[in-house]
């Protein structure tokens, strides 16, 4: 018995180059009534006062009783197209994968997004959108702006009616998403981001915050002394509403998190401030002069980048304090400020200053606690007592009479001793002040050292403890 079998034909269209040499127009091919492709793209050149003798292309169709006027040439097979007229659309706050990717099997189905599976996941959009994914084990952190959550993966939670969960295995490749305590995210800076362990670092500009996500949850890491700063900080950078730059990475060296917040520099003067925070003492313990693009570590080594160059820090053989070839004094010493406050209650008067360390160190300010205002002159001011600046061991060392003296510190076996010699002007009420008392009046000082000009400039310098002596206050 014989069998009607369906044979379906597919168009196939062959773009030639005649051989032939034309010797007038109506002699060009032609399909289907068309006289070839346009001599703009290399016809047949029918344009008057132009040679002949031209090649020519042809178009020629491969389909059965193809010919004028017959059926349309449709697109064909497409797909997993569901939509007829698609629209696209833009999700932030959803995540979306593809098929699998085995190298060692050669399967690549890295653009295979079948519509007909589970491939997407979606946090909540009261958060906002996603900035930053992290993974971490069998877990995948998900960063929205006002939210950090934690989405299972190859795995999800099952909830019984009590509320209670347990972690189970299924046949899915994002599970659940389980956001971590507080009302924090990462704002719209995901460079912020550093990680070294299981500890997380980062900003959340909008909510004043710099944060640490580690087994116990999120910690607030600027309320270490630093939440004023930081609050007055984030709202410098957004000047004008124009966003600043946050960057953030993790100093394996020093083992510190580093970061620098940047103004936008159309509406600043090129502002920055660059800190670091140390686990080892809870807080922020450093501002550096460097102004990094990106920083990173890398094995042993922390390195920045700026300007398209790669640096490396902590090199015995450059300046110390000299970042990107800068060898400027005023850019490369070190300081470091502190405050004196012994005896909280107790109004007094700090007569000298002393310190255990290398060589080198000079006072450039020492600066006692502001008074209440006070009406001068229609204007209400506050007074203070300010110490004239104090030299380093070398700088403050001079000659009479063959005799050498020291105008700033004095050394006996690597203890560094000097006076506070009092700069100040009369306040209302003084009995003494300026050179005629010794020392400066307050409840507290602010003092300032910082490196020499010429002692052994850009070598080790170290500082490892500071006190002054006082007494209470008879002025």
């Amino acid at each position: 018995m014989g069998a009607v079998i369906e044979v379906k034909y597919f168009n196939t269209f062959l773009l030639r180059k005649t051989n032939a040499v034309i010797e007038e127009p109506d002699q060009a091919p032609a399909w289907n009534g068309s006289t070839g492709v346009p001599a703009s793209i290399g016809g047949y050149p029918q344009i008057q006062n132009v040679a002949p003798n031209s090649k020519n292309w042809a178009i020629e169709e491969s389909r059965i009783r193809g010919g004028f006027n017959n059926t349309n040439v449709d697109y064909g097979v497409r797909a997993y197209l569901v939509e007829e007229e698609a629209n696209g659309s833009i999700r932030g706050n959803s995540l979306i994968y593809s098929g699998i990717f085995n190298s060692r099997t050669g399967i690549n189905q890295t653009n295979v997004f079948s519509v007909a599976e589970e491939i997407t996941k979606s946090a909540d959009p009261a958060n906002g959108t996603i900035q930053k994914l992290y993974a971490e084990d069998t877990n995948l952190i998900v960063f929205q702006e006002a939210k950090v959550s934690r989405a299972l993966i190859d795995k999800d939670a099952i909830y019984t009616a009590e509320g209670g969960g347990t972690i189970t295995n299924v046949n899915t490749t994002i599970g659940t998403m389980q956001p971590y305590a507080g009302n924090f995210g990462i704002s719209r800076d995901p460079g912020s981001f550093a990680v070294y362990g299981y500890r997380k670092y980062f900003t959340d500009k909008d909510r004043n915050a710099v944060l640490r996500l580690s087994m116990d949850g999120l910690t607030e890491i600027s309320n270490y002394g630093m939440s004023d700063y930081f609050r007055d900080e984030f709202a410098r950078i957004d000047i004008l509403s124009v966003p600043g730059n946050i960057v953030g990475g993790w100093d394996v060296y020093n083992k510190q998190y580093v970061l620098s917040t940047q103004a936008n520099i159309v509406y600043t003067n090129n502002e920055y401030n660059t800190l670091s925070f140390d686990e080892s003492v809870l807080g922020f313990t450093s501002f550096f002069t460097y102004k990094p693009d990106q920083v990173f570590s890398l094995k042993n080594g922390f390195y920045s980048l700026k300007n398209g160059t790669l640096w490396k820090h902590y090199q015995s053989s450059v300046i110390r304090g000299s970042f990107y070839g800068d060898s400027d004094y005023n850019t490369t010493k070190t300081s470091i400020s502190f405050v004196f406050n012994p005896e909280v209650s107790l109004s007094k008067v700090f007569k000298t200053i002393n310190y255990e360390g290398s060589n080198g160190w000079k006072v450039e300010s020492f600066q006692s606690d502001p008074t209440g205002k006070t009406l001068l002159n229609g204007s209400y001011i506050t007074t203070s007592d300010e110490a004239k600046p104090i030299y380093s061991y070398a700088e403050g060392a001079y000659t009479e009479g063959g005799i050498k003296y020291r105008a700033g510190f004095d050394r006996k076996e690597n203890k560094y001793q000097a006076n506070i010699v009092n700069n100040s002007g009369a306040a209302e009420g003084e009995v003494l002040w300026g050179n005629s008392m010794s020392g400066i009046k307050g409840y507290f000082a602010t003092v300032t050292l910082s490196t020499d000009e010429t002692t052994d400039r850009g070598g080790l310098k170290e500082l490892f403890a500071v006190s002054s002596n006082y007494t209470e206050s008879s002025y």
